[in-house]
């Protein structure tokens, strides 16, 4: 197999495909149009890198998964999860970090280069309040650059066309892929106590 290793041969094989537009839409702050499409978004991948390596990891929700702060600031809210901690192990140690959001609907994405800290400030946690409960830190995230994407590869892959979605019944469930992981894992009682475990635990 061919192997590209430089990127100077990356250069020649896409010599001419950089817009002016690929390149004018790469902002240092959120514009107002940016921020409409940021506070429009209840779901987003969170990318970090830490001594380990990398960790991609899903941010989800209601009525926006991150609150704007300003034109450089975002709050996101670390809600309950499996406390693996995986992304905050890494922004501890390494700040940078990269987000790519998502609204139901649009073909068009958001990405968003910078750097987190993560904070457990008691009147920070406090504003996120939800359903009595508070997250147990907020990550801090200073932008250093911010862009849509074009829509292309939603368009491709029809993400939001529902004669595309796949039958959760003809798909693995996690107790199975967990036993397969962990061959005496009681996968049955996972998933026939993960609804309603998820429930009480979702804030």
């Amino acid at each position: 197999m061919k192997v590209i290793r430089t990127v100077e041969e990356l250069a020649e094989i896409y010599a001419g495909g950089l817009t002016q537009a690929s390149l004018a839409k790469v902002t240092k702050g959120l514009t107002p149009l940016y921020r409409q499409m940021i506070e429009a978004s209840p779901f987003m991948a969170l990318a970090t890198v830490g001594p380990e390596g990398l960790d991609c990891s899903p941010r989800g929700d209601i009525g926006g998964v991150v609150r704007v702060i300003d034109e450089k600031t975002l709050h996101l809210p670390d809600w309950r999860g499996n406390n693996r901690v995986d992304s905050l192990s890494n922004i501890v140690r390494d700040p940078r970090l990269a987000l790519m959001f998502l609204v139901p609907g649009s073909n068009t994405t958001m990405r968003i280069n910078g750097r987190g800290l993560v904070s457990n400030d008691e009147a920070l946690l406090s504003s996120f309040e939800m359903d009595g409960k508070h997250p147990r830190t907020v990550v801090v995230i200073t932008i250093d650059e911010v862009y849509f994407q074009c829509a292309r590869a939603l368009i491709r892959a029809q993400l939001w066309n529902p004669e595309n979605f796949s039958d959760p019944a003809k798909l693995p469930t996690p107790g199975l892929m967990l036993k397969e992981a962990a061959e005496d894992f009681d996968h049955e009682t996972y998933d026939r106590e993960w609804a309603g475990r998820a429930a009480k635990t979702m804030w």
